[in-house]
């Protein structure tokens, strides 16, 4: 399966990434399809650029974003599908709360 994700680029500590598509099952920096864009956390405010055009291909012959992109194309309008919701073990307020409401039954 093929999966449009993050490759880091950039010296130690200055990250900087590339939008490719590529293997699931490949290296984060190892081979890849084709760069669709990319992307720079350093800059105020950060940097993102996609060939939507591409971006859009790929989508369409089955090509899954993983989260973090997602996220980047749904902020820049690319796509409008909502990102997956992540899931996460309770807070600690959250366990207090179904602890409570156990012991009361």
């Amino acid at each position: 399966m093929l999966r449009i994700r993050l490759r880091r680029t950039g010296k130690k500590k200055q990250a900087a990434y590339r939008v490719v598509v590529a293997d699931q099952d490949a290296k984060r920096d190892g081979g890849f399809v084709e760069i669709v864009g990319h992307y720079d956390p350093l800059t105020e405010p950060h940097t993102v650029v996609f060939d939507e055009e591409r971006v859009k291909h790929w989508l369409s012959v089955g090509a899954q974003p993983s989260e973090t992109v997602h996220r980047l194309l749904v902020a820049k309008g690319v796509w409008d599908a909502a990102p997956p919701k992540r899931q996460t073990k309770p807070s600690k307020a959250e366990q207090t709360a179904a602890q409570a409401a156990a012991a009361a039954e």
